[in-house]
């Protein structure tokens, strides 16, 4: 009996690069998560709770996680949009708007802050505006949700972008030729193809708006218990020397990004089935 073969791949080890993965994955992530949750497990669970469980703390938790779950979703929907447009349309100012996507990805976050604000401001450009319809968006939870939009919308456009790319045109002409509504196609054809891809740039969009800090705290306001967030208030208990109050609201914003996201790849693990199944 021979000896089976053996099929060597160019690119190293299975050894080798596993070795490589967890050692990056546990310098950049695993690490700096390990000694959050250390410094938590040494304060301890009813101390953890004890400083979570505060009208401010719930108000910043609550406002967060409620404001960026609403910028991911409006950037779920306008950022396939624009991946559509940017990969099927050829028109004027088209490059110009393709790099104007990747701005907020170049631009610090406190710049952008500081940009939206002076925008958005009373007598800014589009706050005086807002002013005049008796509305004011500058520090208000309207700022803070068109902030996390910035940050959060090119996630989205740059994940589907590709796969629209890949998508035969040919594929909407069949539809089309055997008799299917434009509705119909892009309900049953097009978007089952961009769901994966889409709830992917959504996570990401998500998690980026979770923790934003710099291009929110110049256009929040910051009051407590209406426009501070949660990253603001961990900043305020670092500045105090308090470490343990901000392991503790650091650990309360890392377990439910964590049920978020775990439900968001469950959703897309059901989409991507249903896909092989239809």
């Amino acid at each position: 009996m021979g000896r089976p073969l053996i099929h060597r791949s160019p690119m190293p080890g299975l050894g080798l690069s596993m070795g490589i993965t967890i050692t990056m994955l546990s310098l950049v992530v695993l690490l700096p998560i390990g000694a959050l949750l250390w410094k938590g497990a040494s304060f301890g669970l009813g101390n953890i709770w004890e400083t979570v469980n505060r009208p401010r703390v719930w108000a910043a938790l609550y406002l967060s996680f409620r404001l960026s779950l609403l910028a991911a979703l409006f950037n779920l929907v306008f950022g396939v949009v624009l991946a559509w447009v940017l990969a099927r349309y050829r028109f004027a100012g088209r490059r110009i708007l393709d790099a104007t996507v990747d701005l907020p990805f170049a631009l610090p976050t406190a710049v952008a802050g500081i940009a939206l604000a002076a925008l958005y401001a009373p007598n800014g450009a589009f706050g005086s505006l807002a002013k005049e319809l008796g509305f004011t968006i500058a520090y208000t939870q309207w700022g803070i949700f068109i902030a996390l939009i910035f940050v959060g919308l090119p996630f989205v456009t740059r994940t589907v972008q590709p796969v629209v790319e890949e998508i035969e045109r040919e594929v909407e002409e069949v539809s089309a030729t055997l008799g299917a509504s434009r509705l119909y196609t892009i309900m049953r054809v097009i978007m089952p193809m961009l769901t994966p891809a889409a709830l992917t740039g959504f996570a990401l969009a998500l998690a980026r708006a979770v923790g934003e800090y710099g291009s929110v705290i110049f256009i929040a306001g910051n009051i407590p218990l209406r426009t501070e967030i949660a990253p603001l208030l961990i900043v305020i208990q670092l500045e105090e020397f308090n470490y343990d109050a901000a392991s503790a609201i650091g650990i309360a914003m890392l377990l439910i990004s964590f049920a978020m996201l775990l439900a968001i790849n469950l959703i897309q693990v059901w989409s991507r089935r249903r896909i092989g199944y239809v």
